[in-house]
């Protein structure tokens, strides 16, 4: 017991479209966040952090595989009307530890497919209660704005089994929050990866009576103020239990804001466009990462990290064996972490998918969007929960540099035509092995999702 209590835990808050610019720490206005800005206080923010894509299923799939989703044949967002979900002969960072000694948990949003057969039970995790998908694809009020019919009733899921349906959305972070105390005043003697994927700030919004009214946001910043809170008891656990040297908490979103909720959305900042996009605003989220002792306390990583970065990262604080059968698009960013000297993204080239189609390469500081059409989340209106439409815009071939230009406002593809030049070849080797929906292409090293 004594080398499997001297591992790490690993603990993983995932936001439901938290916008980069919904922390204090990461300039948020109207919003308090103190136990994420304590956080970022003790610990190290990740500005240049990506998921793999802008939407829930796509990005859950790639932070817990490792895997660009793409690879794995899971691609937006999982409905209650699919029938597959993560494949059976994938590895989700529950499985890799799992052999080492760790007991995993999820508490709140799976969305890798709702299946008995596609549930965390079934994939590497021994405890789970919450939502199989996102909590507006049961039979809400949304659904009829959206034309969409047929959903059934929302279940909320302990293990493997239905406890509820269509929850109190007002009482899902607290109950997660609850669980997920528990499990670590359960565990605390053994090592343990513990993923709290919350529901919000997701809409349709809910938050507890203890933080209605709290922000000077409206029920957005309410919202995020009480997923603040969740955080804030789960480190006070930690801390209980004498862990805080030993764990490594991690703290993102799966995508950005879904800007056409207007109130009811959170802010991107500095970053175009939000979730659905490619553009910064979709896939640059808010990451705090803390453990006290190991890494450096109240620094900045402005190197770009992803998701898929998480797993390889994990199995090599571990000790545990990063799967070989198949390809992990993942790196393993220790030296970033603990904020090595001269410590750089060791990805050449980091792609930017939206479904099946290649709309973006970056490399260093250069990002390189293709021509694409996107469903821009910025027109007017959203109140209330009420959604403001899509509006349809084009992009260009068009060059950016990231680190002078954040906001990808300035195109200098015309002065630079051999940065062009090289990201397009990265872009084609990208096609060949990954494919692409625009240019026709399969991809030589893809894998099929699970299937019932």
């Amino acid at each position: 017991m004594k080398a499997a209590v001297s591992r790490p835990n690993f603990v993983i808050v995932y936001a439901d479209d938290a916008g980069y610019a919904d922390l204090g720490c990461f300039g948020a206005k109207g919003i308090q966040t103190p136990n994420l800005d304590g956080m970022a206080h003790d610990g190290r923010r990740f500005t240049s952090f990506c998921v793999a894509q802008g939407v829930c299923s796509a990005s859950r799939t790639a932070l817990l595989t490792g895997c660009y989703p793409n690879r794995v044949g899971i691609l937006g967002a999982l409905s209650p009307r699919t029938n597959h979900g993560i494949s059976d002969s994938e590895h989700t960072i529950a499985q890799v530890l799992k052999p080492l000694g760790y007991h995993s948990a999820i508490f709140g949003k799976w969305h890798l497919g709702h299946h008995q057969k596609f549930l965390p039970t079934h994939h590497g995790f021994d405890e789970y209660f919450g939502l199989p998908y996102s909590n507006d694809m049961g039979p809400l009020p949304r659904q009829k704005e959206r034309g969409v019919s047929g959903n059934p009733a929302l279940p909320l899921i302990d293990g493997d089994r239905v406890v509820e349906t269509n929850p109190d959305m007002s009482q899902l972070t607290t109950r997660y929050t609850e669980r997920a105390v528990h499990f670590i005043d359960a565990h605390h003697d053994e090592p343990f990866f513990l993923y709290v994927a919350q529901t919000m700030p997701h809409v349709p919004l809910g938050v507890s009576e203890k933080f209605r009214g709290k922000s000077e946001r409206g029920i957005y910043g309410d919202v995020i103020e009480e997923i603040d809170w969740s955080v804030g008891q789960i480190l006070a656990a930690l801390d209980r239990h004498h862990l805080n040297e030993r764990t490594l908490v991690i703290f993102a979103s799966d995508n950005g804001p879904w800007l056409s909720y207007g109130d009811h959305a959170g802010s991107a900042g500095p970053l175009r466009e939000g979730k659905g996009t490619a553009w910064e605003g979709g896939v640059r989220e808010p990451c705090v990462m803390r453990w006290t002792g190991k890494i450096p306390a109240g620094t900045t990583c402005t190197e770009l990290a992803a998701t898929i970065d998480i797993l390889p990262t994990f199995a090599a604080l571990a000790g545990a064996e990063v799967p070989s059968d198949h390809i992990i698009d993942g790196k393993d960013i220790r030296p970033l972490l603990f904020g090595e000297p001269g410590a750089k993204c060791p990805h050449e080239a980091y792609y930017y998918y939206w479904n099946q189609e290649l709309q973006a390469v970056r490399s260093g500081p250069w990002k390189l969007h293709f021509p694409h059409t996107y469903r821009s989340l910025k027109a007017a209106g959203g109140h209330g929960g009420k959604p403001a439409p899509y509006v349809d815009r084009t992009t260009p071939l068009a060059l950016f540099n990231l680190e002078t230009d954040i906001g990808e406002q300035h195109d200098v593809a015309a002065e630079h035509p051999d940065v062009v030049a090289r990201l397009e070849k990265l872009g084609e080797a990208a096609r060949e092995d990954l494919g692409d929906s625009l240019t026709g292409r399969k991809g030589k090293n893809v894998r099929p999702a699970g299937r019932l």
